[in-house]
């Protein structure tokens, strides 16, 4: 059996200091100091062999702070490890309480598209792998060819288009060798919940930005636009997992998704729950009341959701573990998981040619407190996300 650790983690605002991200947002030296230590300790609690980084402006940035937990792991080890001289060096805890750097670890960046000068950053996102890449890593955010969503009323009228032709972070394709298999990984983030307002030409802001003239309805539409577009990238991350899964390949998607399990973006990610019993259903062709599927029927429909299915980490655990709450943000009162780690059922336990399965699950959240403000200072150094891990095994033997 070979065994390995993966995990996600939005790393929030990770660049450089004296570098403008957003308007007047910066870190001092001690502040990006800070960040990188703090950035440094979550990544040592983790000890991931694989990790899926989100908000990151700079490549660099990211490798300044996985040197900074490996100098940290290294000493770790020194002070805790037994050297040759221990007869008991060899015991099981002592290899479970190394640290294994990230030295010789591959690592994929893709910068977003997007991107603009100080003060106007957007960030990108990034892999690294203790087990290297089968192959090159790709990056998705252009759309070669525009995605086009039809409306049409419910009188039958055209209602016109909704048309992208870039994601707005992108999205980035590794394929990941273990044990024998090779797994296609997607890490994602897809658009917030912050509003997109419109700013009129040559106005200096979107007049739903000024809260003394607050406009509920405006903002709210500013809200209904960001949902389409978050739930238009979940439908690109979709066509890529069924390409995947229509060549027989395990798949993992993980990443700050921005909705939880249930939202409609999240549900397109991962696919239909299959109905019960299509036997009961009506045929798509009925001619009369009793027209429904046979029970062949049945068993082939479901099998054809079941194959495209992805299933969450997180709910996996919740059924094995009893445990009925992870979260991965905390505002307003409100704590819910935005970051997920999804997987084909090639890693279900209920799954008969299952390759490998999950074992545990892990959630840091510990450091996140429901400021209800985003600019609390120790929200700016710190992350607003908790990172999220899977403990995986896969079946050599099988």
């Amino acid at each position: 059996m070979t065994r390995f650790t993966i995990a996600s983690f939005n790393v929030k605002n990770l660049i450089g200091p004296d570098k403008e991200f957003y308007e007047f947002l910066t870190y001092t030296p001690e502040e990006y100091a800070w960040k990188r230590a703090w950035l440094a300790d979550q990544i040592l609690s983790m000890d991931a062999d694989i990790v899926g980084f989100q908000e990151v402006f700079e490549e660099d940035a990211l490798r300044d702070v996985l040197a900074e937990a490996d100098q940290r792991g290294r000493n770790l080890n020194d002070a805790a490890l037994p050297d040759s001289s221990k007869p008991y060096r060899k015991k099981a805890i002592f290899r479970k309480l190394a640290y294994t750097p990230y030295g010789d670890a591959a690592l994929a960046f893709a910068p977003n598209l997007n991107d603009g000068e100080p003060g106007k950053r957007r960030p990108g996102l990034a892999i690294v792998s203790r087990l290297g890449f089968a192959e090159p890593p790709q990056v998705l955010q252009h759309l070669d060819k525009p995605l086009s969503i039809p409306f049409r009323e419910l009188t039958g009228e055209d209602a016109g288009h909704y048309t992208i032709t870039r994601l707005s972070r992108p999205i980035l394709k590794a394929r990941i060798p273990v044990g024998g298999e090779v797994i296609t990984l997607f890490n994602c983030h897809f658009k917030s919940k912050l509003g997109e307002h419109l700013k009129p030409k040559g106005a200096p802001f979107a007049p739903e930005a000024n809260l003394l003239s607050y406009d509920p309805a405006g903002r709210a539409m500013g809200s209904l636009r960001s949902g389409i577009r978050r739930m238009a990238e979940a439908w690109v991350l979709r066509r890529e997992v069924l390409a995947e899964l229509d060549r027989g390949r395990p798949v993992m998607a993980m990443g700050d998704f921005n909705d939880g399990e249930h939202a409609v973006s999240s549900e397109i990610v991962t696919g239909e729950l299959p109905f019960k019993n299509y036997s009961w259903m009506l045929r798509h062709d009925a001619k009369h009341d009793q027209d429904r599927y046979s029970k062949e029927e049945h068993e082939r429909i479901t099998e054809s959701v079941e194959r495209v299915r992805l299933h969450s980490a997180e709910k996996l655990f919740v059924r094995k573990s009893l445990r009925d709450m992870v979260y991965t943000s905390a505002f307003g009162g409100v704590f819910e998981s935005i970051d997920q780690i999804y997987m084909s059922r090639h890693f279900h336990p209920d799954y008969a040619k299952k390759i490998g399965e999950m074992e545990y699950f892990s959630a840091f959240n510990d450091h996140l407190t429901d400021g209800s403000h985003p600019e609390a200072p120790y929200n700016k150094l710190a992350s607003d996300h908790g990172q999220i891990m899977a403990h995986m095994v896969m079946h050599d033997d099988r």
